[in-house]
């Protein structure tokens, strides 16, 4: 049976909370000191990754191996195509996915790294660019180097001053410097972003057009202006948008009626049984285009307090509707 940590033999509550805190604060120290040697270098790592024709290559081994993975990740997603590249593989095989045309980003606290500094060699033979992210100017790995960005933190978080964390942290940061740099200057959207992340919330709002989710031809409900009331009831009935769009002989929509404005007569006592379509409607009701986005849409929606909007195309001319189900199905709200 599993014990209460809080209450388990041995540990020490106030401890583990002093040096979590300690945690956070050497290495937010450790972040807010890569701004001192934030500048020039920094620049010409972004130009050189700029005018990449290839990939960006990240290189790294151990913990700064899997800080290079998520900054290849962070660059695909925004705009720059890269990779990850293992340095022991690539002794052995691996060192053929790097071109002459690609640009190497190498990861290394040390600079000393076996594993990456025997393919370096090969890297400067290539004529591939590369970018060391290391705390020694004087190592190998920044010797190397067409530019060297410092990564170098006063202390590591762990209290022996031996784990790998502040400067990984740091590492870290310095990736998402670049990432950021990178997209700016290449005039990267959010637009953009969605395409690459077609299966998230946020690809589904951004790539996702009012057009894509809308009920179209017979299942849009409509009525002529002089349509009696009972008309206007079954055509709302066998739509189920709960609404339905009232039109001219042009086709032009006039207004709308929805299950909110039955409620509304109903309670003031109206009597509906001669009323026509056009003497009930609620005139000059909230549209939308096809090519909105569907979050438009739903901001719309929400905006105006409203659960259906009607479609009308450039012309003006009902061409769908949707209703707040039709968005949630779509997994836009």
């Amino acid at each position: 049976m599993n014990e209460n940590p809080i209450s388990a033999p041995g540990f020490d509550v106030e401890r583990a909370i002093v040096l979590a805190l300690e945690t956070l604060d050497v290495e937010a120290a450790a972040i807010l000191g890569l701004k001192r040697h934030l500048g020039e270098a920094f620049a010409q790592a972004v130009h050189l990754m700029l005018g990449v024709s290839g990939r960006v290559v990240v290189m790294g081994m151990g913990k700064s191996g899997h800080i290079g993975r998520k900054i290849a990740a962070t660059l695909a997603s925004t705009g720059t195509a890269a990779l990850f590249v293992h340095p022991a593989e690539a002794s052995h095989g691996d060192l053929g996915m790097i071109q002459p045309v690609d640009l190497v980003l190498a990861i290394s606290n040390s600079g000393e790294s076996d594993e990456l500094n025997a393919v370096l060699p090969t890297i400067k033979r290539l004529g591939t660019p590369l970018v060391a992210i290391t705390s020694h100017a004087a190592s190998t790995l920044a010797r190397h180097a067409d530019v060297f960005l410092n990564c170098s933190v006063e202390k590591e978080a762990c209290p022996l001053n031996l784990a790998p964390t502040a400067s990984t942290t740091a590492q870290l940061a310095l990736g998402d410097a670049l990432a950021v740099a990178l997209l700016d200057a290449r005039g990267f959207k959010a637009e953009d972003f969605a395409r690459s992340h077609p299966g998230g919330a946020l690809g589904r709002k951004l790539l996702t057009h009012v057009s894509d989710v809308m009920r179209t031809g017979d299942q849009v409900p409509r009525v002529g202006l002089s349509a009696g009331f009972g008309d206007l009831m079954r055509e709302m009935s066998a739509k189920g948008l709960g609404a339905t769009a009232v039109v001219d002989e042009a086709g032009q929509v006039c207004g709308i009626f929805t299950d909110g404005d039955l409620r509304r007569l109903i309670e003031k006592g109206v009597d509906l049984r001669s009323a026509t379509a056009g003497q009930v409607m609620h005139a000059k009701p909230w549209t939308i285009q096809p090519d909105a986005l569907a979050v438009e849409a739903a901001e719309l929606m929400e905006l105006r307090r409203i659960t259906s909007v009607l479609v009308l195309d450039a012309n003006g001319q009902l061409c769908g509707a949707l209703n707040s189900n039709d968005l949630m199905r779509a997994k836009v709200i």
